[in-house]
Formats: structure tokens, sequence, C-alpha cells
């Protein structure tokens, strides 16, 4: 088996697991705008958690698809091209999202608030839901052909694996989001955040766990069941310590089932990086779908100087916004005029 490619696999996984993890939580509060939040106020809360951080957890993604892109391209290019229609509403979903949070407060209406907080959880569940199913079809399979393109119409690739994960990855951010919530509010929003979060994360985990499972049947090994019974125990975990508050370490074990759960089904799959339905023949692996050894170890030397560079940053920019938010810090709405308004104004008077 080939060194880079193996590492290169390895690393996407990685990058992928992160974007879930950091973005996971971002994508569910969005979701929970809706169904959580009772008020204004609240709401306003819930956008003050991940104000300082949505943007940049976004850059997970990129780097995902950049590096997919420039290590396999034939993965890219399979995937991509096969997927183009759900990926689209992905990125439109995800442009909706970030135009809500900028134009929300713009207006102080309540219909004009509605309409932006309807954006922001719809987008936000589109989002996650369709890189859901886009990651479970990576680990399940395409209709793809000798030549690496999708045989069938524009909706050949869907399938129950799609809605799987799809459902998996907008649950578990849904659950994700409870527990940061707890951790990061205070007030009524921090105690119904764990109370939710415990009643809760037995279903909201429940796809996740079958994605994962159905990964196994299909091409699993001895040391993907036993990382993925350390996810297991890890959701229990996580259970257990909300229950007794300690939200840091919930939080925390959450984030131990997703990266079990995740390194089990990439596990699983390697050395196949995008595997084929109609014959196995067909399937794409790091051998037959990567870059060159220049182009791989030039992207290694990139990633060892700016990797480190972007998770300090990243780290830095949560240890300065660590406080926790409650209602209490939000002050009152109210209208005012543009600097360019008030202006004009003292000009005429």
């Amino acid at each position: 088996m080939e060194l880079l490619p193996t590492i290169w696999f390895i690393a996407i996984a990685v990058l992928w697991t992160g974007y879930l993890f950091l973005e996971g939580f971002d994508l569910g509060v969005g979701m929970l705008m809706k169904i959580f939040a009772r008020n204004n106020t609240e709401r306003r809360v819930l956008l003050n958690t991940i104000g300082p951080v949505w943007d940049g957890n976004e850059v997970w993604l990129l780097t995902a698809a950049g590096a997919t892109f420039a290590a396999f391209p034939f993965w890219y290019a399979s995937l991509f091209s096969a997927l183009y229609l759900p990926l689209l509403l992905v990125l439109v979903a995800l442009i909706f999202r970030a135009v809500a949070f900028e134009y929300r407060g713009k207006v102080d209406t309540d219909r004009w608030r509605n309409t932006w907080d309807w954006a922001i959880a719809v987008g936000s569940f589109l989002a996650a839901f369709g890189v859901g199913a886009a990651l479970g079809l990576t680990t399940t399979g395409l209709p793809l052909d000798a030549n690496g393109d999708r045989d069938g119409g524009p909706f050949s690739w869907f399938s129950w694996y799609a809605v799987l994960g799809g459902l998996a990855v907008a649950c578990f951010a849904l659950l994700h989001a409870l527990a940061f919530l707890a951790l990061k509010t205070d007030g009524d929003v921090r105690h119904r955040a764990r109370q939710w979060f415990v009643r809760l994360l037995p279903v909201l985990l429940l796809p996740m766990a079958g994605w994962a499972v159905g990964v196994q049947v299909l091409s699993g090994k001895a040391w993907t069941l036993a990382v993925l019974a350390v996810a297991v125990a890890a959701a229990v975990v996580a259970w257990a310590q909300a229950r007794k508050g300690n939200e840091g370490r919930a939080f925390l074990s959450t984030g131990v089932f997703l990266l079990g759960g995740s390194a089990s089904i990439f596990g699983a799959v390697f050395p196949v990086v995008l595997p084929s339905t109609i014959d196995p023949a067909f399937n794409l692996t790091i051998a037959n779908a990567s870059s060159s050894d220049y182009t791989l170890g030039l992207m290694s030397i990139v990633a060892c100087v700016g990797l480190p560079l972007v998770i300090a940053y990243q780290a830095w920019t949560y240890w300065v916004f660590r406080r926790r938010v409650s209602a209490a810090h939000i002050p009152e709405a109210h209208s005012f005029l543009p600097a360019v308004a008030a202006k004009a104004l003292i000009r005429k008077d």
C-alpha cells in the first residue's frame, strides 16, 4: 500500500470529522432557532453563541473538499459530478444561512426577523442533510461505470443510504448543538438544552449508529468494530455526564462518539474511496484515484506548515469567546438611523 495516498486518505477523513464536529454544533444551533428558542431574546442568545465562530467553522468544509480535489482528483470528479444537484442545494442553503445571519437584525420587525429565522433553520438543516447524504454515499457507493461516471439520470444517486447519511448528520448536529448550548449558555436556555440532550440522545444518535453498522455489515473489519464499540461507550458517557450536569464532559464525549463513529466508517471502506454499486471492479481506491507522489509530497509540506496555524488561530478564537451567554447579556432590540442618514440630518439642521 502506498504511503502518501494512505496518509492523505486519513487526513481527509480527519478534515471531514473536524468539519462535522465544529460546523455540526453551529448547524444544529441554526436548526434549533425555531424549535427550541421561545422568543426573540433566546434566539439572539443562540446566535451569539455561534456568532464569532460559525464562518471559521465553514473553512473546514472548503479545506476537506479542496484536499479531496488535490489529493484524489478522480474521487472528487466522480463524487461531485454524480451529486451535482444535492451539492448545489447545499451551497444555496449555506448562502441563505450566511445572508440570514447578517440581515436578521437590520430591521426591527417580527415579520422580518421571522423570515430570516426560517432561512437560518431551513438552510442549516439542508446543509447538514446534504453533506450527510454525500458522505453516506461516499462510504456505501454510487452507480459508477468503468470510467468513474454516474450511470443513470440526475437522481440515480438517491438511495436509502443517502437518506440515512443525511439524517445521521442532521440529527447528530442537533444533539451536538444541545450539548454546546448547555456548555455555552446560562439560565433557562442552559437548563432546557441539558434536559433536551438527556431525553433525545438515544433517538438522535440512532441514524448515525445505523449508518456505522450498515458500513460494518458491508465491509467492516475487526478493529473498526472495536472502534465502533468505543463510540457507543462514549455516547453512554455523554448521557451520564449530562444527567450529572457536567456539560463540558458531555460535549467532549459527543465529540469522542463522532470520532469513533467516523473512524469506524472510513476505516471499514479503506482502501476504497468511492465504491461502485454496479461492479466492485469499478471501485475508486487510493491507488487509482490519487494524484502523483510529487503532488502529494508537496501538499504534505504545505499542510505541515499551514494546518497548525489554522488550528492555533481557531483555538485562540474559541478561548477568547469562551464565556457563557445568557439573556441578561442581550440588550433590547431597537431601531437606529444608518450613519449616512444621521449625517444628512445633522447637515440639514
